[in-house]
């Protein structure tokens, strides 16, 4: 019998016994063919491979993700992912989404169509994610009911704003999800709901979101677990106590391990789920564990029942590793064809898919004066106490804090203080809104930083120390149509354009690496001390992500869902006069 490619001699994961068995593999097509022993004289092979005792396993899946947040299009996204033994993704593509509503999630479906990596798509279900921000576009039922037609939508996409979910039925994203329940009732609902326990989880999944990706304790593990609730493990949630307790206990099927978010430099220089697979071996999970997290899991969560294991009549999506203990990746299929060898790099090379040209206009911000970030408050002059948000390595969480701040002439004095101002410009032309507020904590102590690649609704965001940086930097990034800006002194440190939406580059995945590195080194020799310095900038404006966050209405108490005044006790001066 002929097939097209059998490889010999090589332990392949059996994903339903979750163990490895050796075996020959036979290729026809783009399926599996055949798995087992007795292939030496029952195929004639145009091409037989030797698979030397190494090991086979099914392409990694990772059910959530977000490319923008790589800051690369997905044809410079797919490279990577194929050279990682990724095969599939379904990204959520709410950040093009939020500038450009559904043009924007269009434009990346379209661009992913001719990559080698299969790229379905989730829903986005919360664009904008909040009332308290402006954003570019806006998707609700309309534009939904269109891109279901697509053919290439897996899920509705994490569902952020759990606020409504409990507390509004009339909330635009609960008749989402109603929508989404009543014409589409077999569609997956993702969800995004950060530390809730108890009575407010289960209203959550009451609702129908029975999923959540965010950080993640043992109670909370336990809790979601006991609520049915499929947990998505990323690199953050990967603590001693949390690992232990998956290791440790039978709920194998309902867990997976997903990415989320990957800045570029740890993309190119560590990898992408195959990271984190790795990751969890090192940690004393068992591999045939960790890579049924990463292949079964999800394609079962997923209702993908073409892929995430090793058999007959499935897509011959694998990847061969030379070490199981080191997670090696020697060479990685898809749909049967040799798309990575690590022996000669990739044979596949990034091929950006032209965006339409309006996508490279989007900021329309004039130049910013450095009074533009001076603070007028109409109190009399005095000491207020005044909220300060509150950075800390290790989350992308703030704390909500609290200090006296002089208010005289009618203006903050805030350059006189230890706290950085941190200022949000609407870009899109809409209202001219600007919101401000004070940081404190693992963040810059000098100099200034720009940027419009800020979660989720893309404004320009500046945070500094004095208004000559951050009026250069704002200026630098508003030049070339967005990107990320670090400056100190009057010098430019570092500067990344994003001119695809304020939010992409479309320079090569090395490139972009590089980029970002230059980008997180600069930012650390302004004092910035996270762990993930990029993100938790730009998520200083995500509105849903505790505890006080900022957009261009001002400062927003995230668990309230409201808009709260940077002055705590407005018209009520702590101290009548100021004192030197």
């Amino acid at each position: 019998m002929h097939v097209d490619r059998l490889i010999k001699q090589v332990n392949v994961f059996n994903s339903y016994l979750k163990k490895f068995i050796q075996s020959d593999v036979a290729v026809q097509g783009d399926r599996v063919f055949y798995v087992g022993t007795q292939s030496i004289n029952s195929f004639d092979a145009s091409e037989t491979i030797d698979g030397n005792g190494g090991y086979l396993i099914p392409g990694l899946i990772d059910l959530h993700l977000h490319i923008e947040s790589s800051m690369v299009t997905p044809s410079t996204f797919s490279y990577g992912l194929i050279k990682n033994g990724v095969t599939t993704i379904i990204p959520e593509p709410h950040e093009m989404a939020n500038v450009f509503g559904l043009k924007g999630v269009q434009a990346m479906i379209h661009a992913s169509e001719s990559c080698a990596a299969d790229m379905f798509y989730a829903l986005p279900s919360s664009v904008p994610a909040t009332s308290l921000e402006t954003n570019g576009g806006e998707i609700d039922i309309k534009e939904i009911d269109e891109l279901i037609q697509s053919g290439k939508i897996r899920c509705l996409g994490e569902v952020m704003n759990y606020v409504d979910v409990i507390s509004k039925p009339d909330s635009k994203i609960s008749r989402i999800i109603s929508h989404i329940k009543t014409h589409y009732p077999e569609m997956i609902i993702e969800g995004h709901v950060p530390k809730l326990l108890d009575l407010d989880l289960s209203r959550v999944v009451y609702a129908g979101v029975n999923s959540d990706h965010t950080l993640q304790t043992v109670e909370g593990l336990k809790e979601r677990f006991k609520q049915g609730v499929f947990v998505e493990i990323q690199e953050k949630s990967m603590s001693e106590d949390v690992m232990n307790y998956l290791i440790n206990h039978e709920i194998k099927e309902h867990f997976c391990f997903v990415t989320d978010d990957v800045m570029m430099d740890s993309f190119a220089q560590t990898g992408h789920l195959n990271h984190l697979v790795k990751k969890a071996i090192q940690m004393g999970m068992r591999p045939e564990d960790a890579i049924y997290a990463s292949t079964y899991a999800p394609a079962r969560r997923m209702k993908m029942s073409d892929r995430g294991a090793i058999s007959p009549g499935l897509l011959a999506d694998f990847v061969l590793l030379s070490s199981l203990k080191e997670f090696t990746i020697a060479s990685v299929f898809k749909k049967g064809r040799k798309v990575y060898d690590a022996a000669h790099s990739v044979t596949d090379h990034p091929h950006n898919s032209q965006f339409p040209q309006a996508f490279y206009h989007s900021v329309k911000l004039d130049s910013l004066s450095e009074e533009a970030f001076n603070v007028h408050l109409s109190y009399p002059d005095g000491r207020y106490r005044c909220r300060i948000m509150d950075v800390k390595d290790g989350t992308t969480f703030t704390e909500e804090k609290f200090d006296t701040m002089m208010i005289r002439n009618k203006q903050l004095e805030w350059e006189k203080s230890s706290y950085a101002l941190i200022s949000v410009f609407e870009r899109y032309g809409k209202n001219g809104n600007k919101g401000y507020g004070l940081v404190s904590g693992d963040t810059i102590k000098e100099g200034a930083i720009a940027t419009t690649y800020s979660h989720d609704n893309h404004n320009l965001m500046v945070i500094g120390h004095n208004p000559s940086d951050m009026a250069l930097a704002a200026n630098e990034v508003i030049r070339h149509q967005g990107g990320i800006c670090v400056v100190n002194g009057g010098h430019i440190l570092s500067m990344l354009a994003l001119p695809l939406g304020g939010i992409l580059t479309e320079l090569p995945f090395e490139e972009a690496g590089k980029a970002v590195a230059q980008l997180r080194n600069a930012m650390r020799q302004l004092g910035y001390v996270h762990y993930n310095p990029i993100m938790s900038l730009c998520t200083h404006s995500l509105a849903v992500s505790p505890a006080l966050k900022i957009t261009d209405y001002g400062l927003i108490d995230v668990n309230r869902g409201k808009v709260v005044p940077l002055v705590v006790e407005p018209g009520k001066s702590i101290t009548n006069e100021f004192k030197k």
